[in-house]
């Protein structure tokens, strides 16, 4: 039976459920994600990192979520760098689901979920995410939800003790 995935806003409570997955994926994670310091792994590392990403949903600049299946905690989902100016109204979207549930949809389905939120509660216009260029099953998610790729960030990260390029996408949100 395929467990539905839904979304929420994060909460302190889910600082040591992440820190284990973040432990246990640390690797499959490397090539994708940038280097962290070793307390980022653990749960105090996440409740100080969950206090700061709920000060910036205060200060509406984000808005962090977590992804659930039957009511566990599988992954994240954060719409950052939100611009709600009348002019510009966007947000990025982020995500990653634990390696225990991956495979299953909940990526797809956690992003859309995502962009509702960015219509309905936040009022943005355009989404926007980056991949790494190799990150395929990440790309797959982004097309299934309506994103298009719109361009090469060049050197725009440092993952994995290199400086890597990025995948731009975007989509008009209501469309």
């Amino acid at each position: 039976m395929r467990s539905s995935t839904r979304i929420r806003l994060i909460e302190p409570a889910d600082a040591a459920p992440i820190a284990a997955h973040r432990v246990r994926d640390a690797e499959a994670f490397r090539p994708w994600e940038p280097a962290q310091p070793a307390d980022y792994f653990t749960p105090e590392g996440q409740a100080r990192r969950i206090e700061d990403l709920l000060a910036g949903h205060r200060a509406g600049t984000v808005w962090p979520g977590v992804v659930l299946a039957d009511d566990q905690v599988i992954g994240q989902v954060t719409v950052g760098g939100i611009l709600p100016q009348p002019h510009l109204r966007r947000g990025s979207v982020g995500y990653w689901i634990a390696s225990v549930a991956q495979n299953r949809g909940h990526a797809g389905n956690a992003v859309g979920l995502a962009l509702r939120v960015m219509t309905d509660e936040l009022g943005l216009h355009r989404a926007e995410a980056s991949t790494n260029l190799e990150n395929l099953p990440s790309q797959r998610v982004l097309r299934r939800n309506g994103f298009t790729p719109y361009g090469v960030a060049h050197s725009a990260i440092f993952l994995d003790r290199g400086w890597r390029d990025g995948l731009l996408w975007e989509r008009i949100l209501g469309d």
